[in-house]
């Protein structure tokens, strides 16, 4: 057993947040948003990894990190400027980021080649400024000190009449030790960040410099003592040495400003150690002279002088106001405590269900307290699902990575636009999401979207755009992928559906129609097999997956103008709002968001269309009506329909018609059980619950029931076609 495997465990789940911000960042670099608060969040996210990958010895994974972090400091140091090709470039070398950090979470061997690539690509970029960075990360114990004069009470401002009330100082005592530089650590960069945070003072400690011939070039002799003056907290000052307290000594206290002030007046005496000031609160005034040893250049916005303007109070991100307290728990007992509740649910249906059978008065004492347990139930019931909902931007995020390897791979270019990121959904549904999303993307660029030069050729813009979209509507979660590319070709879809032999050559389809023939297990419109598609694995892939959700998958496409694919997917897979109905004998459950309206049937309303079709006459409109129980072969001849009831339901695609059930029963929130997992797929059944009185009712699946009809016409018409 490894003794670190509990705290690497943590370490690589805060990788896979520092990635998520890493991605979030570089996409706005992208957009335009190049600002230093955006900067610099990617630049801590590549140092928190560095930091981790250090301690562990994941040696390579610090050396490209190493990389990728003296280029992000040069960006943010402006010795860089954000064009497009090193924003391409820094969104490469995170995909080579996530995939060293996966190879150390698996202990697998990653790319090396594609790693020193992107590497060299990066130094390249940097050049001579890289240089020059390295110059000045060395510049601590190579500059020659000047006297500059200097005012004391310019530096500590004693009267306080500008100081914030919330400002404090802090003494920072800091001694790197030789495995501090052993694991790629500067302490330079580590001064910078103190150093935005506030006023700092930085002395740095030469006197255990050996001599030359005595120098261990792997040893650590420097030591700093750093007066800092910031209204930030003493966690945020200690959260910059998180990864290398292990490698120093390491001392943060609260400073006595008298004290304080004497030990400075004794530094200045001649022949002492020299004093190196990082930031100054304003310019000085003569009162004492010093050997002064300039800043470094990120220490402050202005290396001519000029304090770094104050950071505005709302984007301090100081954790005492902002930040909010997160535990980590593991999600199997996260799972366990939801199935718990489902099963309070149950219980409480169960007795529910009994004290309606005894009888009772809705007035009696036992039922007032069965309707509070109830809406307890449901309370905790909504609490714990919060639990596991979470917002689908990391998703969303890794499907930047696909469309750049798909676009690089095809020869085009593509740019990706998301929104809804924070809509939230159960894990379940996130985990269950990557896959058909990611296929789904890849067809988009592949197929959806044209060559550079055919999009010149049909006035649109060089660049293709691909739009990914997530947004709550009627208790769902909707995820589209929508395209500006040529749109489907319908005649070739229709023509190599017919060649294939997936659908007779007579057979009589609406565009809606032909444009779902690309979900049939074994089309592809690609004339060769490549790492892309062509393998008559496909969309109908897709569409099963969506399908085990509970989900839907629609189309929408205009020729010459791009499609969209619609996802309709339920917030959860774990409760469900229904209506519970009677049909031939059997308890169902109809989903509640389906339903617009219910229906009594009347005989003038009730039209029949032939070959058993029916349809019923409401507000105005006629509507396909549905005899369930037959659909569901729990009868086998139709009875009248005025003797049921009928529910007006919705399909996601916007299809209404009329589902006939013998009664209804009422309205109660079930716990969905899988019927895939416990039995197997059945036509028109979603999936399963239990009732209050113990028994198994099946849920219905809507869209199902609603396209079936209209799938048999069309195979009814085929087959009449095939026979003459």
């Amino acid at each position: 057993m490894d003794p670190m495997a509990s705290i690497k465990q943590t370490f690589f789940q805060e990788c896979e947040e520092q990635l998520v911000e890493l991605e979030s960042g570089l996409l706005k670099i992208e957009d335009g948003e190049c600002d230093a608060e955006t900067v610099n969040a990617v630049f801590r996210a590549v140092h928190s990894i560095k930091g981790g990958a250090g301690a562990f010895g994941f040696d390579q994974l610090v050396e490209f990190v190493h990389v990728f972090e003296t280029t992000l400091d040069l960006l943010r140091s402006n010795k860089l400027t954000a064009t497009p090709s090193l924003t391409k470039t820094l969104l490469r070398a995170s995909d080579v980021l996530s995939d060293l950090v996966r190879a150390a979470r698996e202990d697998t061997v990653a790319d090396a080649h594609a790693a020193r690539t992107i590497a060299a690509e990066l130094s390249a970029l940097h050049g001579d400024a890289a240089a020059g960075a390295h110059e000045e990360e060395e510049s601590l114990e190579s500059l020659e000190f000047q006297p500059v004069a200097i005012s004391l009470d310019s530096i500590f401002d004693l009267s306080g009449d500008d100081e914030p009330p919330a400002t404090q100082d802090f003494i920072i005592r800091f001694r790197p030790g030789p495995g501090l530089y052993a694991k790629a650590n500067e302490t330079v960069r580590l001064l910078r960040e103190l150093a935005q945070l506030g006023e700092a003072i930085v002395e740095c400690d030469t006197h255990d410099i050996p001599l030359l011939s005595e120098l261990d070039p792997e040893g650590a002799y420097l030591s700093w003592t750093i007066r800092l003056r910031t209204s930030e907290p003493e966690a945020r000052v200690r959260e910059i040495f998180e990864f290398v307290e292990w490698d120093c000594e390491l001392d943060i206290s609260v400073a006595d400003v008298g004290k304080l002030l004497e030990a400075l007046q004794e530094a200045l005496e001649p022949g002492d150690a020299p004093v190196c000031i990082a930031a100054a609160a304003s310019p000085p005034r003569i009162e004492a002279e010093a050997p002064v040893v300039p800043a470094p250049a990120a220490a402050a916005d202005d290396e001519r002088g000029h304090p770094s303007p104050a950071k505005p109070e709302a984007q301090r991100g100081d954790g005492a106001a902002a930040a909010q307290t997160t535990i980590r728990v593991d999600l199997d007992r996260v799972d366990r405590l939801i199935n718990l509740v489902g099963e309070l649910v149950i219980n409480q249906a169960m007795l529910s269900q009994r004290v309606s059978e005894a009888g009772l008065s809705r007035a009696s004492s036992v039922a007032i307290g069965l309707d509070e347990l109830e809406q307890l139930t449901r309370d905790i019931q909504d609490s714990v699902m919060a639990i596991r909902a979470q917002p689908v931007k990391p998703v969303f995020q890794r499907m930047s990575r696909t469309v750049r390897e798909v676009a690089a791979m095809t020869g085009k270019s593509v740019r990706l636009v998301m929104d809804g990121e924070g809509t939230e959904v159960d894990k379940t549904v996130i985990e269950r999401l990557t896959d058909p999303l990611t296929h789904m993307i890849r067809n988009a660029v592949d197929h959806g979207i044209e060559r550079p030069e055919d999009r010149v050729a049909a006035g649109k813009p060089e660049e293709g755009s691909l739009r990914l979209s997530a947004t709550h509507r009627s208790g769902r979660i909707v995820i589209e992928v929508a395209d500006d590319g040529a749109g489907i070709n319908r005649a070739r879809v229709r023509q190599i559906a017919i060649d294939k032999g997936l659908i007779p050559a007579e057979a009589n389809l609406t565009d809606e129609e032909i444009d779902n023939l690309i979900f049939l297990p074994g089309f592809s419109t690609a004339s060769t097999v490549s790492n892309i598609s062509g393998r008559g694995v496909g969309m109908d892939v897709v569409k099963r997956a969506i399908q085990a959700l509970g989900g839907r998958m629609s189309i929408s496409s205009v020729p010459g103008r791009g499609s969209t694919f619609s996802m309709s997917l339920p917030l959860t897979l774990a409760v469900l709002d229904g209506m519970v109905v009677t049909v031939g004998g059997q308890t169902l459950v109809v989903p509640l968001t389906a339903i617009i309206e219910t229906l009594q049937p009347k005989k003038e309303s009730v039209h029949e269309l032939g070959n058993g079709a029916r349809v019923i006459a409401s507000r105005a409109a006629f509507t396909p009506l549905i005899d369930v129980g037959m659909v569901l072969m729990y009868r086998d001849e139709p009875i009248d329909p005025t003797s049921q009831v009928a529910l007006l339901v919705e399909s996601e695609s916007g299809a209404k018609c009329a589902l006939l059930v013998d009664a209804i029963q009422g309205q109660r929130q079930v716990v969905i059980k899988s019927l895939e997992t416990n039995y197997g797929h059945v036509h028109g059944i979603a999936a399963a619950t239990i009732l209050g009185d113990g028994r198994v009712a099946l849920i219905l699946d809507v869209d199902a029931i609603v396209a079936r009809p209209r799938a048999d016409m069309i195979a009814a018409d085929a087959m009449s076609m095939a026979a003459e």
